[in-house]
């Protein structure tokens, strides 16, 4: 199990990168920690990618160098999050275990040459990466420059699932353990369909490539597995750590945006670490970048349950990896730092301190760039470390959040199987698409999994559960009547947690609390629109496309219905009164503008009052610590934005006392001690 970590790995709040200082000759080592000082580096990442040169030849191994490194790093001041270098097994150990190279669904083995080609079902696999971490637990355990583990770097990229014969003999060992009889799987994968039954564990094999579609419930336990497979290595590896170097906390870089990692149930993994981390990359090309950073800030802190959590990784500038790596644009790498901090993060990490000349990765950008100290990049790297100096207090203060969006990672691999009604529904596109609009309402959102308490949530939002136990619907019905307000988006508590259909009308889990059934999924063409009028009569200039349905009301109200389209005349969305709550039904996929008319009704409902004095793209977020709050303010447009404050307070990265209205320049962060 985890252990608790009695302070934070830094005093304040972590800066640094990743540092691979192997690329370089040793004598740069001490420039390095030179310039690591001038920037205000705490912390730096080291060794993740080592494992070759720490293991040169089985059971042979050189320390050398990262004992003068390490012992460096120490006598300048910086602390260490010491990877242990199991992404990247060396070439000699896959030329003993070839069976340890993962094999795609359509049979093809994988080869040595990338990074994270590991079947993690290999025992061989296991038995490597455990020694080599013992090896250096045992020597750097106590190191004075310690202050991290790093297991792994990013469980589930490029490879999560494999599907060779090993995988095959573990997966039946899982799916024993979790069905313990045939009877029960055979019922629970729904066999008697398409004569699929198994008289044998012999029998079962993973989802690999069949004919036409194959069995869903099947490919989803293969995910589940898959999942735990990836996380029974890292336990195994942290076990290790925990054993042989007491008292120091254990993590592995999470990638929770939900754009660049599906493989992975970070809701599970999140109670296996003893500090949560997290790698974020802008989708460069994307309108407003800062909207997904915020979510995936927001996802990772959830996933914490609301502890410290620390940004492991993102970038100073472009990354090298995107169909077009778009750069970031001057105070950019500032501005999107401080947004981490913001949303909990207890500092802010790059990959990578200085830029590689060589390999995979030469263009991605650093803190030390090609361009040298001279250099706008560099520039803004030493006034970052100023300004996380400033805000050394922050640490260990908590988000104020005030909203919920039920998300599962689990749920997102069922409705992502085959043969789904239409293939324009995305459920990731329905998270984004509701998490943006509470964005842009600037409440700020803690996510939440299916069962987890809700009390503290005046609204909570479901924008994509199609995957939703009985018992999910039945909390979230107590939650609405004790006075919650609800907001479902449609295609949700269809099936239960095998991907069986709920008896009875859709919306399965979901009827009661949302009072409705749904009679038929009516999905529209490609590029059509509906448009949708108040049930009132007057036009409400709402329309959707992708999806509608065919819904009866069983005690909601209809607050929109269909004007057109294969649902005409019918409810398009809905509200429920129950209890001292209500729950909203949005039963099409809404553009943006019309998305807000029903959220801002679900919030007058919650209590929650507009905050439309603030600009759009300025995002205020509030830290609560012991004595004293914060207030965020981040500025992502190019005008200069006025926030109120409540009460006086003293701005941190100036000094400046701020009362009434704070002026926060363009693109730029201003953040107020409030005290309590």
């Amino acid at each position: 199990m985890p252990v608790t970590p009695t302070r934070f790995p830094v005093p304040g709040l972590a800066y640094g990168g990743d540092y691979n200082p192997e690329q370089w000759p040793e004598e740069v080592w001490a420039e390095d920690v030179a310039l690591m000082r001038e920037a205000g580096v705490t912390m730096v990442s080291v060794g993740i990618f080592s494992w070759a040169l720490l293991e040169p030849a089985p059971g042979v191994h050189d320390f050398g160098w990262l004992d003068r490194l390490l012992d460096l790093l120490h006598q300048h001041g910086v602390a260490v999050d010491l990877g242990t270098p199991t992404v990247v097994p060396p070439a000699w150990f896959y030329q003993r275990h070839p069976e340890a190279l993962p094999v795609t669904r359509d049979g093809q083995r994988l080869a040595f040459g990338g990074r994270g080609a590991i079947c993690h079902s290999s025992p061989a696999y296991r038995e490597a990466a455990t020694g080599i971490a013992a090896r250096l637990a045992e020597r750097y355990g106590r190191h004075p420059a310690l202050a991290l583990w790093h297991v792994h770097n990013e469980y589930g990229a490029p490879v999560s699932a494999c599907y060779c014969e090993v995988s095959a003999a573990d997966f039946r060992r899982w799916l024993r353990e979790r069905y313990r009889t045939l009877d029960a799987l055979n019922e629970a994968w729904g066999t008697a369909f398409w004569g699929q039954r198994y008289g044998e564990w012999e029998q079962i094999q993973p989802p690999r490539r069949t004919p036409t579609t194959g069995n869903p419930g099947q490919a989803l336990d293969y995910a589940r597995f898959s999942s735990d497979a990836m996380l029974g290595n890292f336990t195994a590896e942290r076990d290790v750590l925990h054993r042989l170097s007491p008292g120091v906390p254990v993590t592995t870089n999470f990638m929770t945006a939900l754009s660049q990692c599906q493989s992975v149930d970070y809701w599970a993994w999140g109670r296996e670490v003893d500090l949560v981390s997290n790698d974020h990359y802008l989708v460069a090309e994307a309108e407003r970048t800062h909207v997904n950073l915020a979510m995936s800030a927001d996802l990772s802190r959830s996933v914490a349950g609301g502890a410290p959590w620390l940004l492991l990784e993102h970038s100073t500038g472009a990354v090298n990896w995107q169909p077009r790596n778009l750069a970031k644009r001057p105070g950019e790498l500032g501005r999107n730092s401080l947004a981490h901090v913001a949303r909990g993060s207890e500092g802010a990490m790059f990959f990578q301190w200085r830029a590689s000349r060589f390999g995979a990765e030469k263009f991605h950008s650093s803190m030390l760039p090609h361009a040298g100290t001279d250099s706008r990049i560099w520039r803004e790297v030493v006034q970052l470390g100023a300004d996380l100096g400033r805000l050394a207090e922050v640490n260990g203060s908590r988000v104020r959040a005030d909203a919920a969006v039920l998300w599962d990672w689990q749920s997102w691999w069922a409705q992502d199987l085959e043969w789904r009604p239409t293939e324009d529904h995305r459920a990731d596109e329905r998270a984004d698409a509701f998490y943006e609009a509470l964005y842009d309402r600037h409440l700020t959102v803690d996510f939440a999994r299916p069962g987890a308490p809700l009390d503290a949530y005046p609204l909570v939002v479901v924008p994509a559960l199609y995957l939703a136990e009985a018992e999910t619907g039945e909390h979230l019905r107590r939650y609405v009547e004790q006075g919650g307000v609800l907001v479902v988006s449609y295609f949700s508590g269809i099936v239960d947690g095998t991907d069986t259909v709920h008896p009875g009308p859709h919306p399965g889990a979901l009827r009661d609390v949302l009072g409705l059934t749904v009679e038929e999924f009516l999905p529209l063409r490609a590029g059509q629109r509906v448009a949708l009028t108040a049930a009132t009569g007057g036009a409400a200039g709402v329309s959707g496309d992708v999806w509608s349905e065919a819904v009866v009301p069983r005690g909601a109200e209809t607050v929109w219905h269909y004007a057109e389209g294969p649902a005409a005349g019918g409810p398009a969305i809905t509200r429920h009164r129950l209890g001292a709550g209500s729950a909203w039904y949005v039963s099409t996929r809404l553009a943006p503008a019309d998305l807000d008319q029903v959220l801002a009704r679900a919030c007058r409902d919650a209590g929650i009052r507009d905050r439309d004095q603030l600009p759009r793209d300025v995002e205020v977020v509030h830290r609560e610590g012991e004595r004293d709050s914060y207030l965020f303010a981040v500025n992502h447009t190019a005008a200069e934005a006025r926030v109120p404050l409540e009460r006086p307070g003293t701005e941190l990265l100036t000094g400046e006392p701020a009362a009434g209205q704070l002026r926060v320049p363009a693109g730029g962060v201003r953040v107020v001690r409030l005290p309590r």
